[in-house]
């Protein structure tokens, strides 16, 4: 029982909590004691939230997990967890959690709060509503960043990354939903009645105009951010952005793999060296003096 727990709260899908290191690494701080502690207890605590979001989302969709090709194997679909049991750990760690993200940094504490309130709304209504399913999730790796920033007191971290998050994250929620409409073919509203609502043409030309977005946003933030080298180095990381999306657009159109932006991640490893030379990159540039 608890490892069937343990996997709904999908340790796999914590590699995006990741996303509340931006503010510690762009803000040079990332070599800091304090900062770094704060952001490792920040993440701690997104975890056990976003576990359980997850609890809270599979319960919610329990049947139509039933008649998913793959999602039919969760604890939850499979009968392998108890509802009731999901249902004590979906409020216990939210009671738990949120007040120690409150003690670690109050405004923390409270955006921790709007990204699990976000969530349940998603889980219950909005993502059910076309166009507004996709925005909630880019939303919450926003808020992801922003619970970043109160952690080292950031001072230098520029407003164009929440563009760039905000555009990322939408590319990658589009290509989610692209990926379940071509595996489940015309059974895939039986799975998420929103797809009814979506067609590949559709998602093509929205995540085409994401992906532009994308890359121009980062791409103006490499050279007009006031915190970054005069010399305007940091325009070199520019090409593993590139290669890192077109990689990814590569997965899903032309090997038809993933469409889970963690799935994909965790397992393709030219996507997972052009993430790691990123990182190397930034902060070689952003360190270097």
């Amino acid at each position: 029982m608890l490892l069937a727990l343990l996997k709904t709260l999908r340790p796999k899908q914590w590699i995006k909590n990741g996303f509340v290191f931006v503010p510690l690494v762009f803000d040079v701080k990332i070599f800091q004691a304090q900062p770094l502690l704060r952001s490792l207890g920040g993440f701690v605590l997104l975890c056990l939230i976003s576990g359980a979001v997850y609890l809270i989302n599979d319960l919610v969709d329990i049947e139509k997990d039933r008649r998913h090709p793959t999602k039919r194997n969760r604890p939850l679909a499979s009968g392998r967890l108890s509802p009731s049991v999901a249902v004590a750990a979906a409020v216990l760690i939210p009671v738990i959690t949120l007040p120690l993200a409150y003690l670690l940094d109050p405004l923390f504490g409270w955006i921790v709060l709007g990204y699990w309130g976000l969530h349940v709304a998603y889980s219950f209504w909005l993502k059910n509503v076309v166009i507004v399913d996709v925005m909630a999730v880019a939303a919450g790796f926003v808020l992801r960043v922003a619970a970043g920033v109160p952690l080292v007191w950031a001072e230098r971290f520029s407003p164009w990354l929440y563009v760039f998050t905000t555009l990322l994250a939408l590319f990658l929620a589009l290509g989610k939903r692209r990926q379940e409409i071509a595996l489940l073919g015309q059974n895939a509203s039986h799975s998420r009645s929103i797809l009814d609502h979506y067609n590949l043409a559709f998602l093509d030309e929205m995540m085409a105009v994401v992906t532009a977005g994308t890359v121009m946003t980062y791409a103006l933030y490499t050279f007009s951010a006031p915190n970054l080298p005069k010399d305007h180095t940091m325009m070199l990381t520019i090409p593993f952005v590139i290669y890192g999306i077109f990689r990814y657009l590569y997965v899903i159109h032309v090997r038809g793999d993933g469409g889970a932006p963690d799935e994909v991640v965790l397992t393709d490893r030219p996507l997972q060296i052009s993430v790691l030379l990123f990182g190397i990159s930034v902060i070689l540039i952003l360190y270097h003096g």
